[in-house]
């Protein structure tokens, strides 16, 4: 259960107006962030009530909530293919008087969304302290808070018996970034399924699969192997660019034409899930006649018999992409085929693709190219945000500094 948050006694700043905000504002940027900024936002939020145009703490609140809520999370939950998806596998497979277990709560959606299909009780676990206060909050805006309780912790974490009562019937779960692996989802899963639920637990989703195809796309070379600008040539700095992590508009501009099918490369059991490590090589067939620049790696996951979501070459909502780049486009004709080497450690991927089609056999290989998928930055936990920086949120530290600040795209 979250523990409430005590406001800060009017005694503990002697002035009032915009000076007790001063104050408030002086020591939000000196608490610590180990409670996961809890603190912080209430220190905050408290003075700007008092001064609502203050603009020191308008501009650490932000920093915080974008510290510890990441921004994918607003696509998604605005992602109504996706969450529509979601809402008929629960209700297709919770069943009235089951025990339910949600792993990563984020906004509560999910966990709403079970107790609406007649779950008994949902326990709904978020490591993130303020995403799980904030969750609380929007379960008892709509009338939820006796069926749905918030526990803020990494699901590795709960003990059957003291976090919750007994064993799931059934696990929900949406912990997958752009290739399923970068946010830990096997390794959650493992456990869940093992330790947190029923031996003939439901899962949802129950399979996910991890596909690669030939794709062309100029614009996707242009975007991140600019050859010139102004004149120079910039060729010597494509290395650093071997894989093409794509937000939604950038996937939408680049224009991705698909030369061929999609080839499995993984399959994955999310009923149960494993953390063994696989490796795999695929050829990939081209069906018409283009440019090779890149392939793209997508997933299909099934949430119930029927029911699918998907962030393929023809799929819309708010999930990125992921393409790695061939070293030197190839010109290929129908029947042409591509050969790739596939590898996982259950939380990564990697790709390496051959210099030359088949016909040219005797070219070495690529370098291989590894990524946790399209939000790489990210510090990945299962369950939600990442882990909480024990250092004040002003003056940024050394780390905060060097840290990417761009956001990932789910």
């Amino acid at each position: 259960m979250l523990e409430r948050q005590t406001p800060v006694p009017a005694q503990e700043f002697g002035h009032s107006g915009p000076q007790k905000a001063e104050d408030l504002v002086q020591t939000a940027k000196s608490a610590p962030l180990s409670d996961g900024g809890i603190r912080t936002s209430q220190l905050l939020s408290e003075a700007l009530s008092l001064d609502p145009s203050h603009h020191e703490a308008q501009i650490l609140q932000e920093r915080l909530h974008q510290t510890f809520v990441p921004r994918w999370h607003f696509p998604m939950l605005s992602d109504t293919a996706r969450n529509s998806a979601y809402a008929k596998a629960i209700a297709a497979k919770v069943k009235p008087g089951d025990v339910v277990l949600d792993i990563g709560c984020g906004a509560g959606l999910t966990a709403m969304l079970a107790a609406r299909a007649g779950a008994k009780h949902v326990y709904t676990c978020e490591q993130q302290p303020l995403i799980a206060q904030a969750a609380t909050q929007v379960i008892a805006a709509n009338g939820l808070s006796d069926r749905i309780t918030v526990i803020p912790k990494w699901s590795h974490e709960i003990v059957v018996g003291a976090d919750i009562p007994e064993q799931a019937d059934v696990v929900i779960s949406e912990i997958v970034d752009t290739v399923l692996l970068g946010e830990g989802a096997l390794a959650t899963l493992t456990h869940a399924m093992s330790a947190l639920a029923k031996p003939d637990a439901r899962a949802i989703p129950e399979r996910g699969t991890l596909l690669a195809r030939p794709v062309e796309s100029p614009g996707l070379l242009n975007l991140w192997r600019p050859h010139e600008a102004e004149g120079f040539d910039l060729s010597a700095f494509h290395h650093f660019a071997r894989v093409a992590q794509l937000t939604p508009n950038d996937f939408e501009a680049c224009k991705l034409r698909p030369l061929g099918p999609a080839a499995e490369l993984f399959a994955f059991d999310f009923t149960r899930p494993n953390i063994n490590p696989g490796r795999t090589t695929a050829d990939l067939a081209c069906a018409a006649a283009g440019t090779i620049h890149a392939v793209l790696v997508s997933f299909e996951m099934d949430l119930a018999p029927g029911i699918q979501v998907s962030n393929g070459v023809n799929s819309g909502g708010h999930w990125g992409r992921t393409a790695y780049l061939l070293d030197h486009p190839h010109l290929a004709a129908p029947g042409d085929r591509l050969r790739v080497t596939a590898q996982h450690d259950a939380s990564q991927l990697s790709l390496s693709v051959q210099d030359a089609l088949p016909r040219a056999a005797e070219q070495p290989s690529a370098t291989l190219w590894m990524t946790r998928g399209w939000n790489a930055h990210r510090q990945l936990l299962a369950d939600g945000g990442p882990a909480a920086p024990q250092a004040p949120v002003c003056p940024p530290s050394e780390a905060a500094l060097a840290r990417p600040q761009g956001q990932a795209f789910h």
